[in-house]
C-alpha cells in the first residue's frame, strides 16, 4: 500500500503539472487575443510556480534508493571547542527541526544532552514523512561556523565545528541480526525537561555495539522499557545504514575516494562574520542570507547534492540547471 500510494502521488503530480501547463498556455493565448494584461500576468505567475514544482518533482525522481522513502534519524554532535561548538550544535538542531517542519515532516526529539554552560553536546531527532531519509541523507558530514562569539568578552571571531549523521528508520520487513552479547547496555538519569520523574529514575538508555563502535541513546520516554526498545530500533537502523554505505562505497569506490567525509572535512561553511555566506563545498551552492538557511532553508543544498549524486562529478551543468 505504501508503494502504491507513492506511485499514485508521483503520477497525479505529473498529471496535475501537465494540466496546469496546458491551462496556462491557453490563458496566455486568450489574454493576447483580448489584450488582457491581467490574465497574462496570472498565467505567467502560475507558470513560475509550476517551474518550481516540476524542479522538485524532478529531484524526487532521484529518491529511488533502497531506503530513500523511509523516515530518518538525524544526530547532531558538537565538536572540539567547548561552549562555542555546543551552541553551534544547538543552532543546527534548530535548523534541521525547522527544515523538517517546513517540508511537512513530523519531528520527534529522542535524545538531547545539554552542554555545561549553553547549547548541546549531542541530540537525536526522528523525522517522519515520505522520502525523509532520501532528502536528508546528503547532510551527513561536518559543518563549520565562523562568527563573532557571543561567549567571548573581547568579541573575537571563532570557528566552530559540529557533525551530522543521518540514517534511515527501518521497518519490520528488514531483518537485522544483532548478537546481544556484542552490546553493552547502560542506564542513566535523563537530563533536561521532564519533571520530577525524569530526574529521579534511571530511565535513559545507552547501547554500545562493540564490533562497530556504534553508540545510540534514547531518553524521550519516561519508561526505561520504551527507551530501551527505541534504542534497539536506532541501533538496527544504524547497522542497516552502515551496510548501505558499504555497498555504495563498493559500487563507486572512485567517487568515494574523492568525497571523504570525516572530522576536518567539512561539507558546508556558514560564515556570519566578517561577511555573510553559506557555501556547500561539494556542490558550490551558496547563499548570502545565512539567517534564512539557519531558519531551515536547506532544500536548495539538498537538491544540488542529490543531483550531484545522480549525475556524478561530470554532471555539474545538470546540477546547476536543476538548482
Amino acid at each position: 500500500m505504501q508503494e502504491r500510494q507513492k506511485l499514485e502521488s508521483a503520477i497525479n503530480g505529473y498529471l496535475k503539472a501537465k494540466q496546469d501547463l496546458e491551462d496556462s498556455i491557453e490563458l496566455i493565448e486568450l489574454g493576447e487575443m483580448e489584450d488582457d494584461a491581467d490574465v497574462i500576468k496570472d498565467a505567467e505567475d502560475t507558470l513560475h510556480a509550476l517551474l518550481k514544482t516540476i524542479s522538485r518533482q524532478q529531484i524526487e525522481t532521484m529518491l529511488s534508493g533502497e531506503a530513500d522513502g523511509m523516515d530518518c534519524y538525524i544526530e547532531v554532535h558538537s565538536g572540539a571547542g567547548g561552549t562555542e561548538s555546543q551552541d553551534w550544535a544547538s543552532m543546527m538542531l534548530r535548523m534541521y527541526t525547522r527544515w523538517a517542519e517546513k517540508a511537512g515532516f513530523k519531528v520527534d526529539v529522542l535524545e538531547v544532552t545539554a552542554g555545561e554552560e549553553a547549547g548541546i553536546k549531542a541530540a537525536t531527532i526522528m523525522v517522519k514523512g515520505e522520502n525523509a531519509y532520501g532528502w536528508a541523507k546528503t547532510e551527513s558530514g561536518v559543518h563549520r561556523l565562523v562568527r563573532i562569539s557571543p561567549f567571548d568578552s573581547q568579541a573575537r571571531r571563532h570557528t566552530s565545528f559540529s557533525s551530522v549523521w543521518v540514517y534511515p528508520v527501518i521497518d519490520d520487513t528488514i531483518d537485522i541480526e544483532i548478537n546481544e552479547s556484542d552490546c553493552r547496555i547502560d542506564t542513566y538519569r535523563a537530563s533536561g525537561a521532564g519533571g520530577q520523574h525524569v530526574n529521579t529514575t534511571d530511565s535513559a538508555v545507552r547501547i554500545t555495539h562493540h564490533p562497530t563502535g556504534i553508540v545510540v541513546q534514547c531518553q524521550n520516554e519516561r519508561s526505561q522499557h520504551k527507551n530501551r526498545a527505541q534504542a534497539w530500533d536506532m541501533l538496527r537502523a544504524r547497522l542497516y545504514e552502515r551496510e548501505l554505505q558499504i555497498r555504495e562505497d563498493k559500487a563507486s569506490a572512485e567517487a568515494a575516494s574523492k568525497t571523504d567525509i570525516g572530522w576536518g572535512h567539512q561539507i558546508r561553511s556558514y560564515v556570519l562574520q566578517p561577511y555573510q555566506l553559506v557555501k556547500d563545498l561539494r556542490t558550490g551552492v551558496e547563499s548570502t542570507s545565512p539567517q534564512d538557511v539557519l531558519d531551515g532553508a536547506l532544500t536548495p543544498y539538498m537538491e544540488a547534492a542529490l543531483a550531484q549524486r545522480a549525475y556524478g562529478t561530470e554532471g555539474e551543468d545538470q546540477v546547476e540547471d536543476l538548482v
